[in-house]
């Protein structure tokens, strides 16, 4: 009898643990289909499960408690949720979002391919899901809704400008493609617009000099276009949109296997814009008639022990003017109607080899050729680019140390028919560089880095870089990045003024390349809460101090062009904020903020720099409905005044730009397999910058100056039909001159898969 109570009660006490024990059910989603073989697991234990195909899962013999319970896959945002198991068994959904934004491969920051989570330099990356939210033809009009980086046109007749980093010039920031510094001189202003975004993997920016790895140009920061991998490339894809001012976009793409061991991706883009639109009444056209091309192929190639082995090309055309509504080719290069024609061609070359060697050494190497034919009323402007790149770079790993030495060299050949160059210039800047990332622990690593240049003009220069990150937890990083860059001295200017008329060059003294010193403090920061959503704060504050600026003095004598290096210095100091959100729900959004104050200090006066804001501020907002495979997205800038060129002090038109905005809509339907469809309204507030001003071009009724009196120094007077002692003068420009308009497109995509 007592031997069945004792196993009546073992029993029960067997079958009562047992009762207390549960399971968690669930499904894991992303964009409302499930989400197979992703990682769902309890923090801090080592209990989990893989979904099937179906993305369910199934956690059993579970106590009750309190647990965070986390759904993760490779390419995708983690998601945590906080369960309470008491008496009963629980039904979770996880959805997972695409996020390219912490857990991405970047190589911008250190030459070397790293997580940008486990990288000592900062560096913000926008992948093509970025660029779908406001659809642009060119990389250059992408970047508005980049936090602190602002393209800057420079002229309201030929439209052509330049990308701003912090409030710096665009010389100061040098733009590469595939880590290849070929976009420089000439293209960075008249070859940025032709880059479709078509083409692009992902955009990487580092702000802050960066010289020490890249050279010359790279002074203020740098932009690395990363163009997609064949690979990764749909197997066909063509996209095509149009806005209601007659723009027309359209590219196509198309990957093929050539044998066993090579795969090309093959691309074209075209962009069209030929209507005469004058809404501020000045008889110019408000928006530059445009017809480009460009084609584009890259090829990727498979080698024993995966070598690499990559070559890519491209080609561009484009047909730019603007001017006066009655202008055609018939007037081009005459005084009778002013018009601005410019002619691009340029093609560009450019790869990575890796040598067959037991050790990891890459050739990378770049050439571009880039010529012009371009007139400005009546001054012909014809100039001839050639730059050649390459280097030899040693990946090697000692125990703690990451090792990188390199060796480059790089070629410029510019010649124009400009009284600014007189021979043409040809350089060649031999390269010397190393890096040394130091692992102390998984919190901590120490970055050092030197690069020798030898310039014939300039001697030796020689360019340091130290960055310390310290990582105190997993979702806290903290990165000092301190350095020197540099830029050589480059006579040719597309400066306007430089184009209208024959000026003897002075050069006074011996000019000194232009040198920054720089110290940027980086905290980033995850934040995940209970009902999984996460946040990414990412915030900066950055100094830097800026000597032998090379300003072309065109006012001190009307017939010379006067090149000197600053006497003083120049600086640029800031704060910049970025949050990213994602809500679960479908909703995504992120705002940032860029607080700056950018001068140049010269016999002791301290003067503002000439456009430049000191606030600006970006945003989106993104939802995604499944049920009807809607998305939803708002984008915004937002620049605060700034000081604008003016004539003279009788100058009418305003010498502070006011705040402005642009802002943007779209909804786009993704339910038809393959395709995409978007459409939406481009600058809302319909802002353009005549607003406030009697005009924005100078003396537009008359483009050749033909009833300007001048004194004997060469400076307009005041007369009865000139009462503002004006001269014509198109660069008083800060914004588009666009208003509102509609856009419609559609994206098809054929996969590997489908």
């Amino acid at each position: 009898m007592k031997k069945s109570v004792g196993l009546f009660f073992l029993f029960f006490g067997l079958f009562a643990k047992a009762q207390s024990l549960f399971e968690v059910n669930g499904t894991v989603f992303s964009e409302g289909q499930p989400l197979a073989f992703s990682n769902v697991y309890l923090e801090n234990s080592t209990t989990g499960t893989i979904t099937n195909e179906n993305g369910i899962f199934k956690l059993t013999n579970l106590k009750p408690g309190s647990y965070t319970l986390i759904a993760s896959f490779t390419g995708y945002g983690t998601s945590r949720k906080r369960v309470q198991i008491t008496n009963k068994n629980l039904q979770i959904k996880f959805n997972l979002v695409e996020d390219n934004s912490l857990q991405e491969v970047i190589i911008t920051g250190t030459l070397k391919a790293v997580s940008r989570l486990e990288s000592p330099v900062p560096v913000e990356v926008y992948s093509t899901t970025f660029l779908k939210k406001n659809p642009t033809p060119s990389v250059f009009e992408a970047l508005n809704n980049v936090n602190g980086v602002r393209p800057q046109l420079n002229c309201n007749v030929c439209n052509t400008g330049d990308i701003h980093i912090n409030g710096l010039e665009g010389p100061y920031t040098l733009v590469m493609i595939d880590g290849m510094p070929i976009v420089s001189g000439l293209s960075t202003v008249y070859g940025l617009s032709g880059i479709p975004n078509s083409l692009i993997e992902q955009i990487e920016i580092v702000k802050g000099p960066a010289s020490s790895l890249y050279g010359s140009e790279a002074l203020g920061g740098l932009i690395n276009i990363i163009t997609k991998l064949p690979e990764n490339a749909p197997l066909f894809f063509a996209e095509s949109f149009g806005t209601s001012w007659g723009e027309i976009n359209f590219d196509l793409g198309v990957k093929a296997n050539v044998g066993k061991n090579a795969t090309v991706l093959v691309g074209a883009n075209y962009f069209k814009y030929d209507q005469l639109i004058d809404n501020n009444n000045d008889n110019f056209t408000d928006l530059t008639n445009q017809d480009r091309i460009s084609l584009f192929q890259k090829w990727n190639f498979k080698r024993r022990n995966k070598r690499n082995f990559s070559l890519a090309g491209r080609y561009f055309y484009e047909d730019r003017w603007g001017g006066e509504l009655q202008w055609n080719k018939s007037f081009r290069g005459g005084d009778e109607v002013y018009g601005e024609s410019i002619y691009t061609s340029r093609f560009e070359i450019f790869g990575n080899y890796q040598l067959p060697l037991s050790e990891k050494i890459d050739f990378q190497f770049s050439y571009s050729d880039h010529d012009q034919n371009s007139v400005y009323g009546n001054t012909p402007y014809l100039a001839q680019q050639r730059i050649g790149f390459g280097q030899f770079i040693w990946d090697k790993k000692i125990k703690s140390h990451d090792l990188l030495l390199g060796a480059a060299i790089r070629y410029n050949y510019y010649n124009d028919n400009t009284t600014a160059t007189i021979l043409a210039d040809e350089t060649a800047i031999p390269s010397l560089f190393v890096q040394d990332e130091i692992g102390f622990n998984n919190k901590q690593s120490l970055l050092l880095g030197m690069r020798y240049d030898y310039n014939s003009r300039h001697g030796n220069i020689f360019t340091p870089r130290i960055a310390y990150r310290f990582k105190p937890t997993d979702d806290d990083i903290i990165r000092l990045n301190a350095g020197t860059g540099f830029r050589v001295v480059n006579l040719f200017t597309e400066e306007h003024a430089a184009l209208t008329g024959a000026r003897e060059v002075i050069i006074k003294d011996e000019l000194n390349p232009e040198e920054s010193y720089n110290i940027t403090l980086n905290y980033l920061k995850k934040l995940y809460l209970k009902n999984g959503m996460y946040f990414t704060i990412d915030t900066s504050a950055w100094y830097t101090y800026f000597t032998n600026a090379i300003i072309p003095d065109y006012d001190t004598n009307p017939n010379q062009i006067i090149y000197d290096n600053l006497d003083g210095f120049s600086q640029s100091s800031g704060l910049s904020f970025n949050i990213d959100a994602v809500f679960g729900n479908g909703i995504r959004a992120s705002i940032g903020a860029t607080y700056q104050d950018v001068s140049k200090t010269e016999n002791g006066i301290k003067t503002p720099q000439i456009l430049t804001e000191k606030y600006s501020g970006v945003w989106s907002l993104s939802y995604k409905h499944y049920g009807t495979n809607l998305t939803f997205d708002y984008t915004g800038s937002l620049y605060g005044p700034m000081r604008l060129p003016l004539l003279g002090e009788l100058d009418p038109r305003s010498e502070y730009s006011p705040a402005w905005s642009i802002q943007n809509i779209q909804i786009t339907y993704d339910g038809i397999d393959r395709f995409e469809m978007y459409g939406g309204i481009k600058n809302l507030l319909d802002w353009t910058p005549n607003k406030g001003n009697p005009f924005i071009i100078a003396r537009s009724d008359d483009p050749f100056d033909q009833n300007v009196v001048f004194d004997t120094d060469g400076n307009a007077t005041p007369t009865s039909d000139n009462p503002y002692a004006l001269t014509f003068d198109p660069s008083y420009v800060y914004g588009p001159n666009q208003g509102i308009r509609l856009f419609f497109g559609i994206r098809y995509a054929l996969n590997n898969s489908n």
